[in-house]
């Protein structure tokens, strides 16, 4: 029978009510002439909102344009103050994910009118964007094909003690690899922490920084550090920016500034409730926040381990150069009891040398040529910079 006219709410509490004696839900409906869907529609309301979920809701049309029921608007405002540095697309974006096929999710423009009502957006004046200058970098087509490093800028923390985040990025995915709180920038610091990640990620094929230690070195032969020679002796090669120039690593840059405000305003005490914070940012930008340039995916999502594993350095063998040398200490090698300066930031690795005409020696480290050594000066002519930008492979 359909419902009485007479008292609707009535007759939901008789529906409601032999389902609790344990009458099943297929006899109820065919009793009372309503879907199976209509039952468990009632009978799943009364369960979440008790009898008051029983009484005829407003007839008034759920929504108009820009309007929204205002349980829905509140977890809007909501969703925001718990991610305030987040925008309308990625706030929709954690709307349909938690509300999936439960209610229409409104359009990104509608969310945005939303916070804009409630204060909550700050409008900006409209600036000229600049094309970077300089010679194109590389474009990474795969995950760890390319990653990106940099010190975000330092500040105090709450001991007055400076920290130092160290951070890396995959290109492709956006991946957020590492954010370590380090004292300093001291060389050090940044080998043991690269080594920790190569062991759990794994290695990429080149890494993009600027020009700062401990990437580049002032003094280096071709501004190379003791931390970039490690790179290239673990077969990734390296990429730096144009000085001055941090629009080429923009994509890097952009995650420092997400990074800055939702992890240093204000600072932790100390460099351990610092790093707590960086760890909570990174498991919520790899894992939650979505990415407008990955279609709104998280970059957990898009990111594969390398198919590079960590295993120490390998062997240095140079089959066409006539032998091998190793750098002293002091930057040095010595040729036919002749001491020619290199630089202090290859000592200790094996270099190979040729003869390529009467007195003249070929420089190479690894597949890269340095330059050529002529035995009456003693000096080390240098070419043209072998570590500068190169297309990656397709895969």
């Amino acid at each position: 029978m359909p419902w009485k006219e007479s008292s609707v709410m009535e007759e939901r509490l008789r529906f409601v009510a032999r389902l609790l004696d344990g009458e099943s839900m297929s006899y109820m409906c065919r009793q009372f002439g309503i879907s199976r869907k209509t039952g468990y529609k009632i009978y799943n309301r009364y369960k979440e909102h008790g009898l008051e979920a029983l009484s005829d809701r407003s007839r008034r049309p759920v929504r108009y344009a820009n309007q929204l029921p205002a349980q829905l608007e509140q977890m809007i405002v909501r969703l925001k103050r718990e991610k305030p540095h987040w925008g309308a697309r990625k706030i929709r974006e954690l709307l349909v994910r938690r509300l999936a096929g439960d209610v229409r999710i409104p359009a990104k423009s509608t969310v945005h009118a939303v916070l804009d009502r409630h204060g909550l957006v700050k409008r900006s004046r409209q600036r000229r964007r600049h094309r970077a200058q300089g010679t194109p970098l590389s474009k990474a087509l795969l995950p760890n094909q390319l990653w990106c490093t940099d010190y975000k800028g330092e500040f105090k923390l709450g001991n007055t003690q400076y920290c130092y985040p160290l951070t890396v990025t995959d290109q492709v995915s956006r991946m957020l690899l590492m954010c370590e709180a380090h004292e300093s920038t001291r060389q050090i610091n940044a080998l043991t922490t690269f080594q920790r990640l190569f062991e759990e990620r794994g290695l990429p094929d080149a890494i993009r920084s600027d020009n700062g230690v401990p990437f580049a070195s002032p003094n280096g032969l071709f501004n190379l550090s003791k931390l970039s020679v490690w790179w290239l002796r673990l077969g990734i090669a390296i990429e730096r920016i144009k000085p001055g120039h941090p629009q080429q690593n923009g994509r890097h840059e952009r995650m420092h500034l997400t990074l800055k405000k939702e992890t240093t305003r204000p600072p932790g005490m100390n460099s351990l409730q610092q790093q707590a914070r960086f760890d909570e940012f990174i498991s919520e930008f790899n894992t939650q926040r979505p990415h407008e340039a990955l279609d709104m995916k998280c970059p957990a999502e898009v990111y594969v381990p390398s198919s590079r594993p960590y295993t120490g350095l390998p062997d240095i063998e140079y089959p066409f150069h006539d032998k091998d040398i190793l750098v002293t200490a002091c930057g040095r090698i010595c040729m036919h009891r002749k001491k020619i300066n290199i630089s202090t930031v290859l000592a200790g690795q094996r270099l190979g040398i040729k003869e390529v005409d009467d007195g003249i020696w070929l420089i190479s480290f690894m597949h890269y040529d340095l330059g050529y050594i002529d035995l009456e000066q003693k000096t080390l002519q240098t070419i043209d910079n072998p570590f500068g930008t190169r297309v990656l492979p397709m895969s």
